[in-house]
C-alpha cells in the first residue's frame, strides 16, 4: 500500500514539474538567421586632404552564430557571432562605382584583412548589462571580445534586445580602431588622404529558436 502511494505521489510530482514553466530548461538557444540579419561597417576618410576621399560602407552578409538566453538571469545570456572575412563586400554607397573593385581588393588583401590567412572574424560576449527594460524591449551593453586578423580585443556593443515568441532581435552599434588589431589605415596621395582609424558598426541580428 505504501509503495503504491509513494508511486502515485512521484507520478504527480513529475507531471507537475513537466507543466511548471519555471522547471523548464532555463537556457534557450536561438540560431542567427543570416538572411534576416544585417551588419554594416562605415569607414571614413581623414588626412590633410581627407575631404577629397570617400567614405566606404562594407556589408557582412555571411554570418553564423547563436544567442543563448538565460530566462532566470538575463545578464548570464551569451552572444556568439562569426563572419566570413572573404564575404565582406564594399557596397559602393557614397563612392564612385569605378573605385569599388580596387577598394574591395585592398580590403581583402594582405595589407588589410588578409582573408587568405585569416578567413573568419568573430565576436563572443563576456558580459551582458541590462540597463533598463520597457514593454519587453531591453537596453543593453554587450561586452565581448572581437577577433580580427588573428588579434582579439575587447569591444562593447550598445543597443536593444527584443524577445518575441521564438525570435530574438538585437539592434546595436559598436566602435573600434583598426590599429588596435594591428591594421594600418590605408593611405593614398602620399599620405595626404587616408581612411580613418576608427570604424563604426551598425547591426541588426535576428536569431530564431533552434529547430524552428
Amino acid at each position: 500500500m505504501t509503495a503504491r502511494i509513494t508511486s502515485c505521489w512521484l507520478s504527480l510530482l513529475l507531471i507537475g514539474l513537466a507543466q511548471d514553466p519555471a522547471s523548464a530548461q532555463a537556457v534557450a538557444t536561438y540560431r542567427v538567421a543570416p538572411t534576416e540579419s544585417s551588419v554594416r561597417i562605415h569607414v571614413g576618410a581623414a588626412g590633410l586632404f581627407g575631404f577629397l576621399g570617400h567614405e566606404h560602407e562594407i556589408a557582412a552578409p555571411a554570418m553564423s552564430g547563436a544567442i543563448e538566453v538565460d530566462r532566470t538571469e538575463l545578464t548570464r545570456s551569451t552572444v556568439a557571432v562569426e563572419f566570413q572575412a572573404s564575404a565582406l563586400k564594399v557596397t559602393g554607397r557614397g563612392e564612385p562605382a569605378a573605385d569599388v573593385p580596387d577598394v574591395q581588393r585592398t580590403m581583402q588583401g594582405q595589407q588589410v584583412l588578409d582573408v587568405e590567412h585569416h578567413p573568419s572574424i568573430s565576436f563572443r560576449s563576456r558580459e551582458i548589462v541590462v540597463e533598463r527594460e520597457v514593454a519587453g524591449r531591453m537596453s543593453v551593453i554587450v561586452r565581448g571580445d572581437l577577433t580580427l586578423r588573428g588579434v582579439t580585443r575587447p569591444v562593447d556593443v550598445t543597443g536593444t534586445v527584443v524577445l518575441v515568441g521564438d525570435t530574438v532581435t538585437m539592434k546595436g552599434t559598436a566602435r573600434f580602431r583598426q590599429t588596435d588589431f594591428g591594421l594600418r589605415p590605408v593611405t593614398a596621395a602620399g599620405g595626404t588622404v587616408r581612411v580613418k582609424d576608427q570604424l563604426d558598426v551598425e547591426m541588426v541580428i535576428v536569431a530564431r529558436a533552434s529547430g524552428r
